[in-house]
């Protein structure tokens, strides 16, 4: 394989930079050298078990590096509310790890079925609606009063279109955060695979459009991904399968100016590119990150 150089980086000061941790890299990223990862985002339900390898692989992570906790089960829209036991493992990791940052999104994933809670196995699209907002609300106030931290919220890919609702889903992520004081993750590809699947219009302008209805003060973190190509016509999955698109690259540097103080997060989660490779992506975001920064000094 040939070897990936890192690029040349402006020296100045930088919010930080991380990756997305998973299974297939742990040794790598133990043993790696590299200063071009501040932190790594864990996926919480991977270490909700006390002791074992688990517990012992979550100590060695903490002492080489920061890390941010990202909920993928939580179901922050779910009428039925979030599920106590897992509530409590959830901040007894939080506790344990005192992360740089928790998120989580802004999604439904549990409902009844013969009164027994039944979790979807995916992260299922809100409706934009009063309603819908008085459930997310109240749960994100409940994680964040357990806690005692603020909780950041992701944008989702939805592959179902609700007819319209009382909020677009930039003004009703922003009315979340100033109802709770939650902080908002951004994930920029997700904003641009909903524009590519559900609109004719430029996806990027579209995209760009969205940022701007977004509370500057609100967003603490930035996702950047890429997904599989698809045939004209057929709904892009955000997979995580493939590098940081240029599209998403283009949208990262009009939201570096509206977010200068929110971290940056590579996500690949699927087709995983060696550790090496990984971290090129973080050198491309510092490289972009820096240039940013010297132009708005």
């Amino acid at each position: 394989m040939t070897a990936i150089h890192p690029i040349q980086q402006a020296q100045t000061n930088t919010t930080p930079i991380g990756v997305g941790l998973r299974h297939e890299h742990y040794s790598a990223a133990l043993l790696s050298s590299s200063h071009s990862v501040d932190f790594v985002e864990i996926h919480a339900e991977n270490f909700f078990a006390e002791g074992g390898a688990a517990s012992r692989l979550l100590d060695q992570i903490t002492e080489r590096y920061k890390v941010s906790i990202h909920g993928t089960a939580m179901g922050l829209g779910s009428a039925k509310g979030i599920q106590p036991e897992y509530l409590k493992k959830f901040t007894r990791l939080v506790n344990r790890v005192d992360p740089l940052l928790v998120s989580d999104h802004a999604c439904f994933t549990w409902g009844n079925i013969s009164d027994t809670p039944v979790h979807a196995g995916d992260l299922l699209p809100l409706k934009f609606d009063q309603a819908t907002l008085t459930v997310l609300a109240n749960n994100i106030d409940r994680v964040q009063q357990a806690l005692g931290r603020q909780l950041l919220i992701e944008n989702i890919v939805s592959y179902k279109q609700f007819p319209a609702g009382d909020y677009s889903e930039a003004e009703f992520l922003a009315t979340v955060a100033e109802k709770t004081g939650c902080g908002l993750l951004v994930d920029l590809n997700n904003v641009l695979v909903n524009y590519h699947n559900f609109t004719n219009g430029n996806a990027l302008q579209l995209a760009r459009q969205w940022l701007r209805h977004i509370p500057a003060n609100a967003v603490k973190e930035i996702h950047l991904a890429g997904s599989s190509p698809v045939a004209p016509g057929m709904l892009i999955v955000d997979d995580h399968a493939q590098p940081v698109s240029n599209e998403c690259w283009q949208l990262f540097d009009d939201a570096m100016t509206r977010f200068p103080a929110a971290a940056t997060l590579i996500e690949w989660d699927n087709d995983l590119p060696s550790w090496p490779r990984l971290v090129y992506e973080a050198d491309k975001a510092r490289c972009r990150q820096a240039m940013a920064a010297e132009l708005m000094a």
